[in-house]
């Protein structure tokens, strides 16, 4: 019987892994994830990660999904985190995409295969319309909760964990988790997908203060050209394919 564990990621940049810099073979939560389920069970674990960054609901399910079940050998265990691209937009309908992902989903458990869902991870503690972007972050999270629940899936609910808003898990364009922050989400989908430990509670940092110049700086760099692509009609995914499209053998631990 074939213990092997294929492990395929779909989603937008938060899935493919941004803002991970970190000293590992496979960067991102979802690498992190895949060599934590190496160490956990001791099976063979093979990884692809199909997401994109800038990608919205639609196209994740549109073109990532049918990629990932056209895997030859099939996957045994689909991610998806998205959704955090569509809450950004002007018309935001929590209820009808969740609709539309629970159809997808009903079509992968058909074939055996096990799903999980993810909220985005949450960065409006820092962000221009950032009231805004976590009332709807909380909607998307309930609406996903809900289809969990009702479909019997893991659920890791990121967008409202009680320490990822904290700014030493972002990087500098504070859109994106840092090492660390990826490190965490691996820890909780560990935990949710394969019952790995409990993720250790974080120590809280000292206060930082901000300086009128970082703040200047960081809308420069990082708020107008965002604002640019969403103006132009942008995606930073435009061009860009997937990071790890075939199966990729996970190395296994120490």
């Amino acid at each position: 019987m074939d213990q092997t564990i294929r492990y395929v990621a779909i989603g937008d940049s938060f899935s493919e892994g941004i803002g991970d810099t970190g000293p590992v073979p496979l960067p991102g939560w979802t690498g992190r994830l895949a060599s934590g389920l190496a160490a956990q069970t001791g099976a063979e674990v093979q990884y692809a990660n199909l997401a994109v960054r800038g990608r919205l609901l639609a196209g994740v399910l549109d073109g990532q999904l049918d990629a990932a079940l056209a895997l030859d050998p099939a996957p045994t265990l689909v991610t998806f985190c998205a959704g955090g691209n569509d809450l950004l937009r002007p018309r935001f309908d929590p209820a009808a995409l969740a609709g539309r992902l629970g159809q997808e989903i009903e079509r992968v458990l058909a074939r055996g295969i096990r799903f999980a869902l993810l909220s985005p991870a949450d960065p409006s503690a820092r962000m221009p319309l950032g009231s805004l972007i976590n009332h709807r972050g909380d909607a998307w999270a309930d609406a996903l909760d809900d289809l969990a629940a009702r479909l019997d899936l893991p659920f890791v609910d990121v967008s409202r964990d009680a320490h990822l808003g904290r700014a030493e898990f972002w990087s500098d364009d504070r859109l994106h988790m840092n090492a660390t922050g990826h490190q965490r989400v691996a820890d909780l989908a560990l935990h949710a997908v394969a019952d790995g430990p409990a993720p250790v509670v974080p120590t809280p940092p000292g206060a930082a203060r901000t300086r009128v110049s970082e703040e200047l700086r960081y809308y420069r760099q990082h708020v107008l050209p965002w604002v640019g692509r969403r103006v132009t009609r942008r995606s930073s995914g435009d061009g860009r394919s997937a990071t790890f499209p075939t199966w990729t053998p996970v190395p296994p631990t120490a």
